[in-house]
């Protein structure tokens, strides 16, 4: 009896987690760039009080033995790397990757992150950056009598300056894939950094090798699906809900066991 009150406490740990996960997921719906996050769950050890396939005393085999889990434990957080929706801004900075890749920002220690965050500004010294102000990575700087910018699908940046009349190319955004995106190490900040996990980057021209496309004047939007959180969240509370049940009447079988003796 005991064993069910145990049991069922890893359940609702489970369930809390997971409703952990769903609230981020909702929390960021607006999110630009953001990806949905999945919870994933893995039986605990088994009890086996009857080892199946064992020879019973009178020489049969045993079809299927007595073994009674020990409940449930979550072994992963899983980022879900599915394109989002696009939505035209009209700002010449806003940029999406359409297909894999993400672009890169070099952080103040120097180290290269990842984002598929393409909502860029221009700072004070006309260079290319995130919100937070770490420049794009290999750096871009926009020229102060610069009257257009244009970024065309394979990252090659053209400004047209005053009293010119040809657009000059100023630089190539280069964009990042990794074999397993989802072991990247998320940092927040619509931020990544790989890990063993997720192998090291591969960069290139965009459009090549596999690498997605860049659009110019659209923002991707976060891929949380609201419907599909607020079914999951229903099932997640009810399950939490339900396991409760399960502890509360294993108390009330220790209660009624414990009143035999009156």
């Amino acid at each position: 009896m005991i064993r069910s009150l145990f049991t069922a406490a890893t359940g609702m740990e489970a369930q809390k987690l997971n409703m952990d996960v769903i609230a981020n997921n909702l929390a960021n719906v607006n999110t630009v760039g953001y990806k949905k996050s999945r919870a994933d769950f893995q039986e605990l050890l088994y009890q086996s009080l009857k080892q199946p396939g064992a020879t019973s005393a009178e020489g049969a085999q045993i079809p299927s033995g007595i073994q009674v889990g020990l409940g449930t434990k979550p072994v992963a957080v899983q980022k879900i790397f599915q394109q989002g929706d696009f939505v035209q801004t009209g700002n010449p900075l806003d940029l999406v990757i359409e297909g894999d890749g993400f672009f890169q920002v070099l952080m103040p220690d120097g180290t290269v992150a990842y984002s598929r965050a393409g909502a860029f500004k221009m700072d004070s010294d006309g260079r290319i950056v995130n919100s937070d102000g770490y420049p794009m990575e290999p750096a871009i700087t926009i020229p102060a009598n610069a009257l257009t910018t244009t970024i065309g699908s394979d990252g090659k940046v053209t400004v047209l300056q005053a009293g010119s009349t040809t657009p000059a190319e100023i630089g190539q955004i280069e964009i990042a894939k990794f074999m397993n995106p989802g072991g990247l190490q998320a940092l927040g900040k619509n931020l990544y950094l790989p890990t063993a996990s997720s192998g090291d980057a591969t960069t290139g021209t965009p459009g090549v090798d596999g690498l997605g496309t860049i659009e110019q004047g659209y923002v991707e939007m976060s891929n949380v699906n609201v419907v599909e959180e607020m079914v999951n969240m229903i099932v997640t509370q009810r399950a939490y809900e339900i396991t409760s049940k399960t502890v509360q009447a294993s108390d009330e079988m220790l209660q009624t066991t414990n009143n035999m003796k009156r």
